[in-house]
């Protein structure tokens, strides 16, 4: 190592420039005079009594007096010792920094941003083929060709897959047959207008990209529950709920299966209404401890923030949008039961099975 890299390292363990200077002249020379010191460094003439008293209070040299101030380094072994010390911690740090940046609970939630769909394509079939539960998910006709054996995997799988499909541009697309929609999800709607590629997978996950249009062409990929919430939302309000219906595997007649509380609410608060006793499955979490279950009973009470409406059949989206739950009575106690997100109510439900309604 040359004098200039001593100094260099000096002055990151705590020396000015002019005292790391000055001790590694001071190392060459032994002993010296403060005017020899100052003549063999870049110190200037002026500033060199006040360099060596700091360098003597830091316990790096000691000065005495011949004549004139002179200097001679001093003992190494405290100074070794504080370089050891501070080069353990500079390791410490390092080590704590590793950790920290690799904890679970930071790996757990990860955003990438990626510059072409492409990318965001190849991981939404990724995330589709692997998904346990449910996909809702917006795309063009030729997009949905790229991704339909990814569909028809989960679907095969039981995975509940809602499909918006919407036009390139302002012109009628090619719409898949019946027969292709039957074989790769459990519903789909279609959408005039051109929009964004978004695709939610198991609450988890979503991939998001601009319409072709758009000025810049990047997408999203997100591995976080709460960034997905919203863009499920974005989903039933622009991708859903107004849209007019082309394809359908639902049953009218039980069992009926929902991976949506707010959608089996709507279905099941006129029933109520008239008095029928509906038996439902559901399966889910608790929302303290989040053991997965799997109870049985009956739906006796359904609860939202919005208004109730006796007037019309189906209560609008947009009064569920707030706290909504319903309440199963089963034969060791009564639970509410919530939907995606659930805080306040016993469970979370992933899926609401209704076997009969008499």
């Amino acid at each position: 190592m040359d004098g200039d890299q001593l100094v260099e390292i000096l002055e990151d363990a705590g020396l000015s420039p002019y005292q790391a200077d000055a001790f590694v002249t001071l190392l060459g020379l032994g002993s010296a005079s403060a005017t020899d010191i100052a003549q063999a460094s870049d110190v200037p003439d002026p500033r060199i009594y006040d360099v060596l008293r700091g360098l003597e209070e830091k316990g790096y040299i000691e000065t005495y007096e011949q004549d004139s101030l002179h200097a001679r380094a001093h003992d190494p072994a405290d100074v070794l010792a504080d370089l050891r010390s501070r080069a353990n911690r500079f390791e410490t740090a390092a080590d704590e920094i590793e950790d920290r940046w690799s904890r679970p609970d930071i790996e757990e939630h990860k955003v990438s941003i990626v510059k072409r769909l492409d990318t965001v394509l190849t991981r939404a079939d990724e995330l589709i083929r692997s998904a346990t539960n449910q996909v809702q998910i917006g795309l063009t006709p030729a997009q949905f060709d790229d991704l339909s054996d990814a569909l028809r995997t989960a679907h095969e799988s039981g995975v509940d897959v809602k499909v918006c499909l919407f036009p390139m541009t302002t012109s009628k697309p090619d719409i898949p047959s019946a027969e292709v929609l039957a074989s790769t999800c459990t519903e789909a709607r279609y959408r005039t207008l051109p929009s964004p590629f978004v695709a939610l997978v198991d609450r988890s996950w979503t991939c998001f990209s601009p319409h072709g249009d758009s000025t810049n062409e990047y997408g999203v990929i997100v591995n976080d529950r709460t960034h997905t919430y919203v863009f499920h939302w974005y989903f039933l309000t622009c991708l859903w709920e107004i849209h007019d219906v082309i394809y359908s595997a639902r049953d009218t007649d039980p069992p009926i299966t929902y991976v949506d509380l707010r959608q089996c609410l709507q279905d099941v608060e006129p029933l109520l209404g008239d008095g029928a006793k509906i038996e439902a499955t559901v399966h889910g979490f608790e929302t303290d401890t989040g053991r997965e279950i799997t109870r049985r009973g009956t739906i006796t009470d359904v609860t939202y923030a919005g208004h109730a409406t006796n007037d019309v059949q189906e209560t609008p989206l947009f009064h569920l949008a707030g706290k909504a739950s319903l309440t199963l009575e089963t034969d060791d106690g009564t639970y509410t039961v919530g939907g995606w997100g659930a805080m306040l109510e016993d469970y979370e439900a992933t899926r609401i099975t209704i076997e009969s309604i008499d």
